[in-house]
């Protein structure tokens, strides 16, 4: 099977190599391949001790950021560099404010690649998030007697390891894993049925996080004044089903007020031609007065908001949802206390599941179903309260995961 995994690692890059010619993204990643050990050597040196935490995406990137704080201050004389797979995910973290010492691209998993990447620092800790499984890496990693760890670990029974022909990827954890932190029972059930026992339920670490928002400030500069104390729509990390949706409402109900934030910001003159009367973040730094006009859309121009203007929001719309872009976080808005609409289309999203059978939010298969929602709910207060309190208790009675999986770690690595 290794032979076989070597095969699909290859077919990878060759496709990667393809696509970034049509594809800026793919593009941006393979370049920023090339330049990672560069990047690691200027910032870790060969003597550091280095806590190494690898994400796919943002996503993964948020799930495990709380452990990595925790760590950071366990070891404070440790650096930390963060590794990603998909280039959304790099872009937003290295234009923030974070704790890494090295931010960069995870080479591709080649034995040669891997050996060369590793070769320049010594990794004391390493954790990957949620599936993100490399395995010329993790058993390198362990070569070195490195600790590794999975956190918020998400199994699912049609992973490779649950196959017949899957026994192969199933010893590579079971030998180069330490410990596997689940975000789920049914998780840990599933891995310590294929003999995964090195297993516990800690739940997923995002909800520690999105309870942090609330205590944080969550003024935005301007957003007060141009939301006048009317009823708002935040449509967060939009797509073009999203967008027809805000079009429906702004149209339909010209009293409400709406806050688009496109998930990519290359969305953001398509949304000028949908609304040529929207207003643009941008143009209200400029121009501050433009908050306090009657304007009714609001379209965010630049990253980095979105969670904070989650709080000025009396509903969210969610994107991703409605066709195969991925579900977007939809626990950012939830922990705000707003009922929270998204398209049905998802996967592997456990608590998208969880809070539709509280009634702290609703799916549909078509936006065109979604908007007269919409509408309807925003006449309607109590039961919009009421979806938003459910929204916000579902939050609420999450445990620790960052907790539990420090109490393990305290175990595990003797501190």
């Amino acid at each position: 099977m290794r032979f076989f995994y070597n095969i699909f690692v290859h077919l990878l890059i060759s496709s990667m190599k393809v696509g970034a010619l049509f594809n800026y993204k793919l593009k941006k990643g393979l370049a920023g391949r090339r330049q990672s050990c560069e990047i690691v050597q200027s910032k870790i040196r060969p003597t550091d001790k280095v806590i190494w935490m690898h994400a796919a995406s943002l996503g993964e990137y948020e799930q495990g950021l709380p452990v990595l704080e925790k760590l950071k201050e366990k070891f404070p004389d440790h650096k930390i560099l963060i590794t990603f797979f998909s280039p959304s995910g790099y872009d937003n973290v290295i234009k923030k404010n974070n704790i890494a010492d090295a931010v960069c691209f995870l080479p591709f998993d080649t034995e040669k690649w891997v050996k060369e990447f590793t070769s320049h620092f010594k990794t004391d800790i390493f954790f990957t998030v949620k599936y993100d499984f490399w395995y010329h890496l993790l058993e390198e990693l362990k070569n070195q007697e490195t600790k590794v760890f999975v956190i918020s670990a998400l199994f699912y029974e049609t992973q490779i390891f649950f196959k017949f022909y899957g026994t192969w990827f199933k010893e590579q954890l079971k030998e180069n894993v330490d410990w596997f932190f689940h975000q789920t029972r049914h998780s840990t059930a599933l891995a310590k049925g294929i003999g995964l026992k090195n297993s516990s339920t800690a739940g997923d670490t995002r909800f520690d996080r999105v309870k942090k928002l609330r205590d944080r400030d969550n003024s935005v500069a301007f957003i007060e004044g141009f939301k006048q104390n009317k009823k708002t729509v935040v449509f967060g990390s939009s797509w073009e089903s999203e967008e027809r949706i805000a079009e429906i409402v702004a149209s339909a109900n010209h009293q409400l007020k709406l806050i688009i934030a496109p998930h990519d910001l290359k969305r953001v003159p398509h949304l000028q031609q949908i609304f040529p009367n929207a207003l643009l973040y941008s143009q209200l730094s400029e121009n501050p007065s433009l908050q306090n006009s009657n304007g009714q859309i609001l379209i965010i121009d630049c990253i980095g908001l979105l969670s904070k203007l989650y709080s000025y929001g009396d509903l969210a719309v969610v994107g991703g949802g409605f066709h195969t872009k991925g579900l977007h976080n939809i626990l950012e808005a939830a922990t705000f206390g707003i009922p929270v609409i998204f398209g049905n289309h998802y996967t592997k999203n456990p608590e998208a599941d969880e809070i539709l059978s509280l009634n702290g939010g609703k799916a549909f298969e078509d936006e065109f179903f979604a908007a007269p929602y919409i509408l309807g709910l925003m006449n309607d207060d109590g039961l919009r309260k009421q979806m938003g309190a459910n929204a916000a208790e579902f939050i609420n009675v999450q445990p620790d995961a960052t907790e539990a999986i420090e109490k393990k770690l305290k175990e595990l690595l003797d501190f």
